[in-house]
């Protein structure tokens, strides 16, 4: 896979957009541009790759040839930016041939296709999923437990989903408890009152049995 490089550039974090205009519209997306950087008057060229007003910096994409990266990449502070300005072939700016290549497009038709919409619901829904999904994983992990253990209450979790730490006891489907050192004899059916509460009998237990002597063996 084609990897890029990538350079950041600072400057002194005021905002270069005048009249309260936001990044996205003084640097559009897919708008090859000339940026002159403070303090040196650094000109760089680059086609934008996004912008972001919380950090208040610019993404800037320029392809590369002949090298096996496939562009380089360059953050910019928004705030060293001196002058800018937008390269147009129409007006001479750059040539057609050097703004494909600049841009690593084979037609800069390709830069004026619009970009997709995003539902920002759909965003909030995987930002949230994402969250919860990590919150699990924590959980799954119990900083008491011996690495012994902690590999065994893995390996039950891909079995059998429903797993979890109870001091530094596996509950696998809340009726079969493995206690440490986490060996199949300490694997047990839980009673209360005398009697099994769920649906598992013994042929589940030896399963459950199974597969921690089966994590055991491969750690060692």
């Amino acid at each position: 896979m084609p990897e890029s490089s990538r350079t950041t550039m600072g400057g002194d974090g005021n905002n270069s957009t005048s009249g309260g205009s936001t990044l996205a519209a003084t640097y559009p997306v897919n708008t090859l541009m000339e940026l002159k950087l403070a303090p040196t008057g650094t000109t760089i060229r680059g086609l934008i790759y996004t912008t972001d007003e919380i950090s208040n910096s610019i993404v800037l994409k320029k392809s590369l040839v002949h090298t096996t990266l496939s562009s380089e990449i360059t953050v910019i502070n928004a705030g060293s930016v001196m002058e800018s300005k937008a390269l147009d072939v129409s007006k001479k700016d750059i040539g057609e041939e050097s703004a494909r290549e600049l841009a690593g497009v084979s037609n800069l038709d390709e830069l004026k296709v619009p970009l997709p919409s995003v539902s920002r619901k759909a965003l909030e829904e995987r930002e949230k999923r994402a969250i919860r999904l990590a919150e699990e994983s924590f959980s799954h992990i119990n900083q008491k437990a011996s690495p012994e253990g902690q590999k065994i209450f893995d390996k039950l979790l891909k079995a059998c989903n429903e797993v979890v730490w109870k001091g530094e006891s596996i509950l696998v489907l809340k009726e079969i408890r493995v206690d440490p050192p986490y060996t199949a004899d300490n694997c047990s059916l839980i009673i209360n009152n005398g009697a099994n509460s769920g649906g598992l009998d013994e042929h589940s237990l030896e399963r459950v049995k199974k597969i921690v002597k089966s994590a055991a063996t491969t750690q060692s």
